[in-house]
């Protein structure tokens, strides 16, 4: 079961953030409501939340800007909330560190599933004593979350940790994108898979020599992606 935990709701429709706010409630959580960005960062800073519903279509700030000064202040999950056309603004968000994004119209059921999911990923503990995994220049952590390549330290997101985790714990082992979705976001709601794409992107620019030619997170065409020991 997933931690319960204070949830900043960031949306300008006041019948979304009522109807968010319910179903959060129900599940145990404490819900800090903010009708713009601008309100939302000074929440943010305020209550220090450990989890933010973020409308990317907001008046004040936008919600890529407040992706991305919350980001750059402290990490914190956060869900995206996108409408069906703004699929270049939910790539830019997970590209800034969002864990997932549930697109407008949605079931307030759904995403306090995900919100669920999310938090119970986040809360998981690390192993005792942790374990290192190292592949040639690739150096991954599993105790300190922290990985280098080439000898020289590289910062990820906790999504993107926990995918590259994953797949380098089963080494040359193929999964397929909703594979991934189930095991790594945690839920298995039909989803537009392209969150695992944008995520393999962005290692693959931070860990790789050559994105375009991948040494560690391969495709294989028509089916997902494994990763190369």
């Amino acid at each position: 079961m997933a931690p319960v935990a204070k949830i900043l709701v960031v949306d300008d429709e006041p019948n979304i953030r009522e109807v968010v706010g319910l179903y959060l409630r129900r599940d145990g959580h404490t819900v800090v409501p903010a009708a713009d960005g601008a309100e939302a960062l000074k929440l943010y800073r305020r209550e220090s939340p450990d989890l933010v519903v973020l409308d990317l279509m907001l008046p004040e700030v936008s919600g890529i800007e407040v992706c991305r000064r919350i980001q750059s202040e402290r990490r914190v999950p956060v869900i995206m909330l996108t409408a069906r056309g703004e699929e270049e603004d939910r790539i830019v968000g997970l590209g800034l560190g969002a864990d997932d994004y549930v697109t407008k119209p949605f079931s307030p059921r759904e995403l306090a599933a995900r919100v669920e999911a999310v938090l119970r990923r986040t809360g998981e503990a690390a192993p005792e004593g942790g374990g290192v995994l190292v592949f040639d220049d690739l150096r991954i952590d599993t105790g300190t979350r922290e990985v280098s390549v080439r000898g020289e330290s590289v910062a990820l997101t906790a999504r993107e940790f926990d995918l590259l985790q994953y797949l380098a714990s089963h080494p040359r082992q193929v999964f397929t994108r909703d594979q991934l979705m189930e095991t790594v976001w945690g839920h298995v709601f039909s989803a537009d898979t392209s969150t695992v794409t944008v995520h393999v992107r962005r290692l693959r620019e931070k860990l790789e020599a050559d994105p375009a030619h991948p040494r560690y997170l391969q495709t294989v065409w028509s089916v997902g992606y494994r990763f190369s020991g």
